[in-house]
Parts: structure tokens; sequence; C-alpha cells
């Protein structure tokens, strides 16, 4: 059974004051829930941000940008992700 409350990841978020704001590759004007848990994890973090990079943005590839972009709001969706 699912609640209809909203569930926050197991580990603590860092509020968005406590993380300065940086644009990165998107520009929301805010730092997302996600940007500050990864700011928080010194290890997994910067290692997670470069597969990142890496998959979203690498020059070459089967996939366009955008097709890529499709497939990771599609898959966050399926996922019940909400950002």
């Amino acid at each position: 059974m699912t609640s209809s409350k909203s569930r926050e990841a197991w580990v603590e978020i860092p509020g968005p004051a406590s993380h300065s704001e940086q644009a990165g590759p998107y520009d929301f004007g805010f730092v997302p829930a996600m940007g500050r848990l990864l700011a928080a994890h010194p290890l997994i973090g910067p290692a997670f941000m470069a597969l990142y990079g890496a998959v979203m943005f690498a020059p070459d590839g089967a996939l366009s940008r955008g097709e890529r972009e499709f497939v990771a709001g599609v898959a966050a969706a399926a996922q019940g992700c909400t950002y």
C-alpha cells in the first residue's frame, strides 16, 4: 500500500540555504533536491555526476541529446519521480 504523502529519500537532504546556487547544465533558478543530495555525499555525488555528464552530454552516441533527455524524462515518470 502506498501513502498519499510525499515520499522523501531515506537520507537527509540539505535545505536550499545549505548549498550554493549553481546553474550547471540546467538552470531552474534553484538547486533541486537531487542536486543538494548529491552535493551532500562527497564520494558518491561527484562519481554520479561524472557518469551522468558522460551519458547525457557526450558528443557522440546512438541517441541525440534531445532523445537522451526524452528517455530520461520517461524513465523518471515511470518511476514516479517528481523532478
